[in-house]
């Protein structure tokens, strides 16, 4: 027994911010002095290794558990289900509920219970609780959700994925054009057909790499504040990312004992285009075999880096054949990964 998906949605926020949006920002390093490009200059080279040259951010209205609502309305209407008739429902995220003007975070009672209760779900046997594992979250609660499911703990489960980072960063620090809001969900349930997941692996390295992604204070020195903010050592990422996630890939593919050849789609963390299509060809170069084309799905150039929402989210749009070049048919099989703070990975191996 495993999981399939049977229903699931997204949450694009629509407040598009593009690259000019930062044009008057006061860019200082860590030691708070102003960088030396100007920000046109800085805005070009942040679009050159990220792809990024727009993203979105939640109204000032919303926060993470409404972008999750709205997604797993979605999900659970796609699914054609009772929201009663769910036994777990899991949010990944790493900051919790976070206001506009605020970066206080908010994250009791749940993320997960919130929604729940805007799902007017009555079950009190439908078990709802948060999720934090860096950005691979919403794959490591898919992973969890199965293992309810292969252990007759549940038959059903909601899954969700959503930030708002623009909420936790830091106007003074260039990073802050990388990030983004969004949402994304899924409805799994038991079954016995050839289908869903067929491999999964998860892996936290932590000795030397715990402090890669962090929250660390402004880089404006003179700003009189205790406020934290999101922080990384973006090339550490980055080497980290390429020698580690490719393995973990490959592992998970080998473990299912699928060939290369038979993957339809792979879906990477919308981290920066630059890395994950390195990822790509260094997967690849492990079995000596040519990338196909459309293999990888790319949204990050429009909406940006949404944490744990980036595969759920894109996912939807795969399933429902939105994306050009990028549809899929029962049969299929596709791999999930993804890499974050902790630092963390995780890969899962699915079939349509």
């Amino acid at each position: 027994m495993t999981s399939k998906i049977i229903g699931s949605g997204n949450c694009i926020p629509s407040l598009k911010i593009t690259n000019s949006y930062f044009n008057n920002h006061s860019f200082l390093d860590t030691n708070g002095l102003i960088l030396k490009d100007n920000n046109y200059i800085i805005q070009k080279k942040l679009q050159l290794i990220t792809g990024i040259s727009e993203r979105r951010y939640a109204n000032n209205s919303q926060v993470s558990s409404d972008l999750g609502f709205i997604a797993a309305q979605k999900a659970i209407e796609d699914a054609q289900i009772d929201p009663e008739s769910l036994d777990y429902i899991i949010f990944a995220h790493n900051f919790g509920d976070v206001h506009h003007f605020s970066n206080q975070m908010d994250s009791v009672p749940s993320l997960a219970a919130r929604v729940k209760n805007r799902l007017k779900i009555k079950n009190i046997f439908c078990v709802a609780y948060d999720l934090l594992f860096g950005c691979p979250g919403w794959i490591e609660a898919f992973i969890q959700a199965n293992s309810f499911i292969k252990s007759g703990l549940a038959k059903r489960c909601l899954v969700i994925g959503a930030e708002t980072l623009s909420r936790v960063v830091d106007e003074h620090d260039r990073d802050t054009m990388i990030y983004s809001d969004g949402a994304g969900a899924i409805v799994i349930e038991a079954t016995d057909e050839n289908k869903g997941i067929l491999s999964h692996i998860s892996a936290s390295h932590t000795l030397e790499e715990l402090d890669y992604l962090y929250f660390g204070t402004s880089n404006n020195k003179d700003k009189e504040c205790t406020n934290k903010y999101l922080k990384m050592n973006g090339r550490k990422i980055y080497e980290f990312a390429l020698t580690n996630v490719p393995s973990a890939m490959k592992m998970c593919l080998d473990k299912a004992d699928v060939e290369i050849k038979d993957l339809k789609k792979i879906i990477i963390h919308q981290a920066n285009e630059k890395m994950d299509e390195e990822i790509l060809k260094r997967f690849y170069k492990l079995y000596d075999y040519p990338i196909p084309d459309h293999i990888m799905p790319m949204v990050i150039s429009t909406l940006g880096n949404s944490s744990v929402a980036t595969v759920p989210s894109l996912l939807s749009m795969v399933l429902h054949d939105e994306l050009e070049n990028h549809s899929l048919e029962t049969g299929d099989v596709i791999l999930l990964a993804s890499v974050g703070a902790g630092m963390n990975i995780n890969s899962i191996l699915y079939k349509i």
